[in-house]
């Protein structure tokens, strides 16, 4: 049973290390200046996973110093919708890694790993007032709306 374990493992962590490989032609992947550029794709309209890859950007803004675009999936044509993208490197996609579904730290580990510089104080979200309605908007999010 652990020989099990070790193995399924390895094989995530394999799996991770190919889906990091994976590199598109995403709109904006860089700034003028050559800075990497993340990339949220909504579905055209925005469903479930859409909105909570929204709610992440928000929090990855109130972190990390990084460039943020938000595109719907018609001005990123033949990309996957709902998607996220470290400049040209698939983070999640639909019906490929997670599903499209991003969450902060799936974020946070490529932006780690990227050496991505953080704010030197963080925003709102992560004040307790704030972060309390802002687990409830997520919560919705995830409910449908319900």
């Amino acid at each position: 049973m652990k020989h099990l374990s070790i193995f399924a493992l390895c094989g995530a962590l394999a799996f991770s290390a190919l889906a990091a490989d994976v590199s598109m032609a995403v709109p904006g992947a860089e700034t003028a200046n050559g800075q990497k550029v993340l990339t949220f794709i909504a579905k055209d309209p925005p469903g479930q996973r859409c909105n909570g890859n929204l709610q992440v950007a928000a929090e990855v803004a109130n972190t990390y110093r990084v460039p943020i675009q938000l595109l719907p999936s018609s001005l990123a044509p033949g990309l996957p919708a709902p998607a996220v993208f470290y400049g040209t490197q698939l983070i999640v996609a639909d019906g490929k890694d997670f599903n499209g579904a991003a969450s902060y730290q799936i974020v946070a580990d490529v932006l780690d790993m990227e050496s991505v510089p953080k704010q030197a104080k963080s925003g709102l979200l992560f004040q307790d007032g704030v972060r309390k309605d802002f687990d409830a908007l997520k919560a919705t999010i995830k409910a449908g709306g319900k």
